[in-house]
């Protein structure tokens, strides 16, 4: 139950988050001083946190959109197997969302409120 729950959220979670992705296009061809603004907003705490929240949802989406679309082709419908699959979309989205961000933050792309 909790993750048709989270399911659904994540979905209307991500209509909203593509605001976010909307400024950051809307920002990058705008040039270098309204870029500057997008990356000192996703460089702050707050920022950060919005931005980790829309990368776990969109691999929470997707990765229980797959268990979904297996459920599709007839498998998985065990109690005991749902239970498994919700808690392992549960598991890996979290490890897909600090993954991203432990990339972005190795690389650069946040450090110091400045790009690369």
């Amino acid at each position: 139950m909790a993750a048709s729950i989270a399911h659904r959220m994540t979905g209307v979670a991500l209509g909203g988050g593509t605001l976010l992705i909307a400024w950051w296009l809307i920002a990058a061809a705008s040039g270098p001083a309204a870029y500057e603004v997008f990356l000192t907003v996703g460089a702050h705490r707050a920022g950060q946190a919005v931005l980790f929240l829309f990368v776990w949802a969109l691999a929470f989406h997707l990765l229980n959109g797959l268990r979904h679309l297996a459920w599709d082709f007839g498998f998985g419908y065990k109690v005991s197997t749902a239970r498994l699959t919700a808690a392992v979309v549960f598991v890996f989205s979290v490890l897909i969302a600090a993954g991203v961000f432990a990339l972005t933050h190795f690389n650069g792309t946040f450090a110091n409120g400045g790009g690369g």
